[in-house]
């Protein structure tokens, strides 16, 4: 009777090309804040298949550099915006037989946030435009390639759903800010107004803010510059936001 063969042995031996394997993939809803709306990046493919139409920027996994999907991530992430540190969050895994018409794909959706003065958009050979796009104009005006209205959707709502209790938001701004202008970037998202009182105790009682000792000239006073704390960028309050009283 011949010896059992150990885990180190069958590990050698072990062909992973033995059964079939999904494509799998990386799909980001990347979104900022411009003129009092929140955008998201859509590229305009350049390769088959959706040659020509709009989709989200994504890529498939590269197995020779990428140790995590969040790697994967970021890499694609950076190819496009040249940024490597933005707030980076995983929202769900889709896969079955239909969504892509090379074969059976996975894909793990991820929505980031960047300040819109922080990065400068970069193209590559798998896109012919980048572009920002309000994501209220998104279904009116554009068709997105394979499943990725419904990921814009899974993204925009956790987005939404997570404003009401967590610091999100500042994520969206330049390193220095006012108060005024990180409630206005809470409302936008929301899509209601704060109570502004209520809104600035929570923040005061959070200590995930920092005056900087600058000021902006307002229309009536100089109004404080404020820069978030590093653990400030994901803090989570203990109660959802109030709406106006």
């Amino acid at each position: 009777m011949s010896e059992q063969q150990t885990e180190q042995e069958f590990l050698a031996s072990y062909n992973i090309h033995d059964y079939d394997i999904p494509l799998t993939s990386v799909d980001m809803a990347i979104f900022t804040l411009h003129d009092e709306q929140v955008h998201v990046l859509l590229v305009k493919r350049a390769q088959h298949p959706a040659l020509g139409q709009w989709a989200l920027p994504g890529g498939f996994i590269d197995i020779s550099s990428d140790k995590t999907l969040e790697q994967t991530a970021q890499r694609k992430l950076k190819e496009k915006t040249g940024v490597d540190t933005p707030y980076l969050e995983q929202v769900a895994t889709t896969g079955n037989h239909h969504r892509d018409p090379r074969g059976w794909s996975v894909t793990v959706s991820y929505f980031a946030l960047i300040a819109h003065n922080e990065f400068q958009l970069q193209k590559d050979a798998s896109s012919d435009q980048v572009v920002w796009v309000p994501v209220d104009d998104v279904s009116s005006t554009y068709t997105l390639a394979f499943d990725h209205q419904e990921i814009l959707q899974q993204c925009y709502e956790r987005l939404r759903n997570k404003v009401q209790y967590t610091s999100l938001p500042v994520n969206l701004l330049p390193q220095e800010f006012t108060l005024t202008e990180l409630q206005k970037t809470f409302e936008i998202i929301l899509g209601k107004s704060v109570e502004k009182k209520s809104f600035r105790r929570r923040l005061l009682d959070a200590d995930i803010l920092e005056e900087t000792g600058s000021t902006r000239k307002g229309s009536n006073r100089p109004a404080k510059l404020y820069r978030v704390k590093p653990e400030g960028e994901s803090h989570f309050f203990p109660r959802n936001i109030e709406g106006p009283r």
